[in-house]
């Protein structure tokens, strides 16, 4: 009760959220890595500032104002390629020279890079995966990159082949931080450059190895879209300034639309013409989104184990909570395990044969012993089940409850008696009474002294401490003390995560 009542106490104190940090490099900075402003000197003048400020603007669809203004602040802290976009306005506006009037121009380009292998002079290339991540299996990224490489081959008139050993024109590989590509090209951890590229003839293609790769999902960077969009650079296309391409230079989600936009399928085919038969195959992102999924469940079901481990001991999970039995619920994709009391697991297990209707790769996952419902969060919505079955009423808006979109973390905290959701830099609290958050939040993660943010699971153990998950590492949480307590890696650290106990298979037939 004293750590309820020093948390409801500290929420009558009005608090505004913490603004969203700045860009990890100084805006000047920011435009000299990103060819807006030359590197010759690091001395420049007003109007060259401001120039540069406004091609960035034109190039990422913001108002063009030549203001650092909190818009385009923002959006140069956003997740992106390490690509320069250095003549990429140029190179497009001779595009649409091209669409317009069906004649070539020079154009006027000072990028050294770029000149003079803009393309490959052969239509059959070959590629070659370095290494993956170690929370994906080469069967994945094998998938991603192999879908990637299709999507370019369908509208164009290039055909590609995997190359397993030996040479190769293309090579992929994943990385952290400096990997001698010179100091602008070092990884800087999660966020920020998520990889970069170089154009025809040198084919390589560079990953951070620290980013959270999927599949699926909103937690993490689809690799596939990263890749894709890697190798349009490898092909010799530059960043586009049309909204929704896949050139674009900031990162897009595997949604439901087109995956390449009429300017990515221009680009490519002013290169190298266009396919066998004159006939583009344009694929819907939901369609790649539905066969990843697919993908991502069979190889969860088939990797080769080591032994006494399930595949998330190894690799990042999505959700996690603990039930009435003390049986803790590990989420992936379309998967969960369960692990009983004493340390076994059993899994994976589809995710829809025991809730039907709830989609995969959810964001947050909690058991209520409140009223003995499993409520679930993705995107904008909430599911709320009774046993199996799906309670009337849902899904429901997010947003109806007072609740944030793609939230990191939920989970039932009974010193408040009441749901918390963690999203970013704050936290609500849910009364699972009324559905409405309760008055006076959100509030700042700072209330929870020494916790991250960025959490993507968390779970009440039967002694009442608080454990959160972020990546491999989790943090203890003293309700008493009202302060985190202890930390480590949960996968060596914390038996009862199915870790190091022998796992049992499901025999489940899909």
């Amino acid at each position: 009760m004293r750590a309820a009542w020093i948390l409801t106490a500290s929420a009558l104190v009005c608090a505004r959220a913490a603004a969203r940090p700045p860009p990890a490099l100084d805006p000047e900075d920011f435009l000299e890595k990103y060819g807006y402003l030359h590197q010759d000197h690091h001395i420049h003048n007003a109007v060259e500032v401001q120039a540069a400020i406004r091609e960035f603007q034109w190039l990422s669809r913001l108002p063009v104002t030549g203001e650092l203004d909190s818009p385009t602040l923002r959006q140069m802290a956003e997740p992106r390629c390490g690509v320069s976009d250095e003549g990429s306005q140029q190179t497009w506006a001779q595009r649409v020279h091209v669409i317009f009037t069906g004649k070539s121009r020079l154009a006027n380009r000072s990028r050294r890079s770029a000149a003079p292998a803009e393309k490959w002079y052969k239509r059959h290339l070959t590629y070659q995966i370095v290494n993956w991540p170690q929370h994906l299996s080469p069967g994945s990224v094998r998938l991603a990159v192999r879908a990637a490489f299709q999507l370019w081959s369908n509208v164009s008139g290039l055909v590609f082949q995997e190359a397993p050993e030996g040479p190769a024109d293309i090579r992929l590989a994943f990385y952290e931080g400096d990997h001698n590509d010179g100091s602008s090209n070092a990884f800087d951890g999660p966020g920020g450059t998520l990889a970069h590229a170089f154009l025809p003839r040198r084919g390589e293609a560079h990953f951070d190895m620290a980013e959270r790769w999927t599949l699926n999902g909103h937690k993490g960077h689809n690799l596939f879209m990263v890749t894709a969009h890697e190798v349009g650079h490898t092909l010799g296309l530059e960043h586009s300034p049309v909204r929704h391409a896949l050139m674009s230079p900031y990162y897009r989600k595997l949604g439901r639309s087109l995956v390449l936009s009429w300017d990515d399928i221009m680009a490519v085919q002013q290169l190298y013409g266009k396919p066998l038969g004159d006939r583009p195959v344009r694929l819907p992102g939901q369609v790649l989104h539905a066969a990843l999924q697919e993908w991502e469940f069979t190889e969860l079901q088939s990797r080769e184990e080591i032994p006494g481990q399930p595949v998330y001991c190894r690799g990042v999970f999505d959700a996690i909570t603990i039930d009435q039995n003390d049986t803790v619920l590990v989420f992936r994709g379309g998967a969960y395990w369960t692990v009983s009391a004493g340390g076994g697991a059993v899994g994976p297990l589809p995710l829809r044969q025991r809730w039907p209707d709830l989609p995969p790769a959810i964001e947050a996952a909690a058991f209520s012993p409140l009223d003995s419902k499993w409520y679930f969060f993705k995107g904008k919505r909430v599911w709320r089940y009774t046993g199996d079955s799906l309670d009337p009423g849902f899904p429901r808006k997010s947003s109806e409850m007072g609740l944030p979109h793609h939230p990191d973390t939920a989970f039932y905290y009974s010193p408040l008696g009441h749901m918390v959701v963690f999203k970013g830099s704050r936290y609500s609290v849910l009364d699972l009474k009324t559905l409405r958050q309760v008055p006076y939040y959100p509030r700042r993660l700072t209330d929870w002294t020494g916790v991250p943010q960025g959490t993507n699971g968390a779970l009440t153990r039967p002694d009442g401490r608080l454990y959160l998950f972020r990546e491999q590492r989790f943090w203890r949480f003293d309700p008493v003390k009202v302060r985190v307590t202890r930390e480590g890696q949960w996968a060596g650290d914390l038996s009862w995560t199915g870790c190091s106990s022998s796992i049992r298979h499901s025999n489940t037939i899909l």
